[in-house]
């Protein structure tokens, strides 16, 4: 129940390294920063670590964007061209579905000379909705040879299949290591090695609670190996739900994680936030009023999300067409299909065509209870204002996470440190793009002032 997630009955945690931590650096001398072609599942200093690596391997950027990278919406994000598999050219040319995609991606893969990328896939400990012990898995990237700049936290944005999680695939972000910096990428509970449980939607406390138990799990590995970051401050960073998610990520950095002195200590640099619910509330309500649902397979996952995830009395059955309801577990929970795909089986826009009449009377005892568990898991609802300095990008041509999500946000937080960018850039899924690119270019930017100014 999301009340067990309330700062006030959270256990604390042990405020001091294992034992085992500094018994394991002490004895050994393995390091893979000047030899990145070591075996990152057999380092002797990493064996007793929370952090288990299952998986590694090398991506090169040089020739563009590897083949398993998802866009928002569920699609692949790049073509191949039958010509240049004809003309028997070593690499395909790779390229988006549409001409602006395009030039975005190759802006982005402007940025850096560091084009070779280890991704590492590992699991760490965490807790799930009943506060019992779990593991989950997620995805390191970090850039070859070197020590990263500085880590960002990433929470991704939704998908669908097993094979959209990061660990699965190459994240949209892993551009960023092109720049030099480490990325940590959880795969939320329900993908990756818990694929089977069903995914707690936009339940922001319990997930931000998992996207930081593997940030300290990562930590101590890579300073385990000597790959400590140059700069301690992280930065946090998502879309879409991984923009609601990076917001309540950074609420738990500031109210919980926030004693230097503790050993459970989380310095935030910067926040950058895209497309993002702050308000799952309102995006539901949007749906009703307007019954139009321009992403259909957020209403699903939104009702089970707080149904399960804050385990209501409510049935799905009560507030889901039974067409739709008795496919929950083939189309979504098989996690099989990307959520294009579930949108394309789902075929309508058409709110009363996915929800039950009484799903849409926004006066029933039923949805008095979902919108309760909706305000409660909405960020703008949190008695807290940011600290650190943020960056909220949105679309106002957004037809996936209502424009609503980011004015309710800036309302909510007129005093914070906060630049927002609103504009007409497209759908959810081309602002995604833009997104990125702006984060790059902002980190770019950054990094030429601190020289300037050294």
């Amino acid at each position: 129940m999301i009340k067990k997630y309330s700062i006030v009955n959270w256990p604390i945690r042990n405020i001091f390294v294992l034992s085992s931590l500094f018994l394991a650096l002490c004895l050994s001398s393995c390091r893979f920063k000047d030899n990145p072609e070591v075996d990152f599942t057999d380092l002797d200093a990493a064996k007793d670590l929370k952090f288990k690596v299952i998986s590694s391997h090398e991506t090169d950027l040089s020739g563009g964007l590897p083949y398993n990278c998802y866009l928002p919406d569920g699609t692949p994000l790049l073509d191949y061209t039958d010509s240049d598999e004809k003309a028997g050219e070593g690499d395909v040319t790779r390229r988006t579905n549409s001409v602006t995609g395009t030039a975005i991606v190759q802006e982005l893969l402007k940025y850096g000379n560091q084009n070779k990328v280890i991704e590492i896939v590992g699991t760490y400990p965490s807790i799930d909705g009943e506060w019992d012990d779990i593991t989950l898995s997620g995805k390191v990237m970090l850039p070859k040879g070197r020590k990263p700049k500085r880590l960002i936290l990433v929470s991704h944005y939704t998908v669908g299949s097993n094979n959209e999680a990061p660990s699965n695939c190459f994240s949209l972000e892993g551009m960023l290591v092109k720049q030099g910096y480490g990325l940590i990428i959880p795969d939320y509970l329900g993908y990756g090695v818990t694929a089977h449980e069903v995914h707690p939607y936009l339940v922001m406390l319990q997930t931000a609670l998992n996207v930081t138990d593997m940030y300290f799990a990562v930590r101590d590995w890579l300073k385990a190996v000597d790959m400590e970051p140059e700069h301690k401050e992280i930065c946090l960073m998502g879309y879409s739900q991984g923009g609601a998610t990076t917001m309540a990520v950074e609420y738990v950095c500031e109210m919980v994680y926030s004693d230097p002195e503790y050993a459970y200590y989380i310095p935030i640099h910067r926040v950058f936030a895209g497309g993002g619910p702050y308000d799952v509330k309102a995006t539901y309500e949007r749906f009703v009023n307007t019954d139009t649902a321009g992403y259909p397979v957020a209403v699903p996952l939104v009702l089970q999300g707080m149904i399960k995830g804050n385990n209501l009395k409510v049935q799905m059955s009560d507030l889901m067409q039974p067409w739709l309801c008795n496919r929950m577990d083939d189309w979504i929970n098989s996690k099989k299909y990307s959520t294009a795909q579930i949108n394309t089986f789902i075929a309508t826009t058409v709110t009363h065509e996915i929800l039950t009449e009484e799903a849409m009377n926004q006066t029933s005892a039923n949805v008095a209870e979902l919108y309760k568990a909706m305000t409660e898991n909405s960020v703008v609802s949190y008695n807290w204002e940011p600290q650190a300095p943020v960056y909220i990008m949105h679309s106002m041509d957004d037809e996936t996470v209502p424009y609503t999500n980011a004015t309710n946000a800036k309302a909510k937080w007129p005093k914070a440190n906060i630049t927002y960018n609103f504009g007409h850039y497209g759908s959810h899924t081309k602002t995604c793009l833009r997104f990125i690119l702006a984060v790059q270019s902002l980190l770019e930017q950054e990094e030429k002032e601190r020289k300037e100014y050294e």
